[in-house]
C-alpha cells in the first residue's frame, strides 16, 4: 500500500468533502486523516490516503477530475512506531502582534522541536483594547529533551505569552 498526502485547494460549496471521499472511496483508496478547513470562503485540506499501488494512477486521475480544485499528491513517509519520538499539545495565548507566529516557530525550531500540527486565530477582546492570539500545537521534541525547555523559551517571547500544555 502506498501512503499519500493530498493537499486540495479550491472555493468551498456544500458537498465537497462529500465529492472528495466518494472519489478516494471510488478509485480503492482508504482515507486516514485528514485536517480540513474553510477559509476566507476557500477551501484547504490536506489528507492521508493509502492506496494499492495498481490504484495509484486512477485515484491521482479521479481527484484531479474533480471540478474547481486545485489537487497535489505526495507520497508520504511512515516511520516505524518504535522511533516516534515524544509529542507535547500547547496551548498558547497571547496579544497578538504581526510576526508572533513567526516568533514561535523560529524558538521551537531553535530547541531542535518540530510543528507537527498548528491551529490558529485571532480573537476580538473588546475589555483589552487589543486583539488575542491564540494557538494549539502539537510538538515533536528532540530526543531527551525536557519540555519544560520549550515552554520557557516560547514564554520568554514576551511577557504576555502563556504557554499550557493539554493532558489528553
Amino acid at each position: 500500500m502506498k501512503q499519500l498526502v493530498l493537499t486540495i485547494i479550491g472555493k468551498d460549496r456544500p458537498g465537497l468533502v462529500e465529492e472528495i471521499s466518494s472519489a478516494v472511496l471510488a478509485h480503492h483508496g482508504n482515507w486516514l486523516t485528514s485536517n480540513l478547513s474553510h477559509l476566507a470562503g476557500q477551501f484547504a485540506g490536506i489528507i492521508q490516503v493509502e492506496v494499492a499501488e495498481e490504484h495509484l494512477q486512477q485515484l491521482q486521475d479521479g481527484l484531479c477530475a474533480l471540478p474547481g480544485l486545485d489537487v497535489r499528491m505526495e507520497t508520504g513517509d511512515m516511520l516505524a512506531e518504535e522511533h516516534t519520538p515524544e509529542t507535547i499539545n500547547l496551548v498558547i495565548t497571547g496579544n497578538d502582534r504581526p510576526g508572533i507566529v513567526q516568533e514561535l516557530a523560529s524558538v521551537i525550531r531553535h530547541k531542535g522541536a518540530n510543528i507537527t500540527h498548528l491551529n490558529s486565530r485571532q480573537q476580538s477582546a473588546p475589555n483589552w483594547g487589543v486583539p488575542i492570539f491564540s494557538a494549539f500545537a502539537t510538538v515533536t521534541l528532540p530526543i531527551g529533551m525536557n519540555k519544560d525547555n520549550v515552554i520557557d523559551a516560547l514564554e520568554s517571547i514576551t511577557s504576555d505569552l502563556i504557554v499550557d500544555i493539554e493532558t489528553e
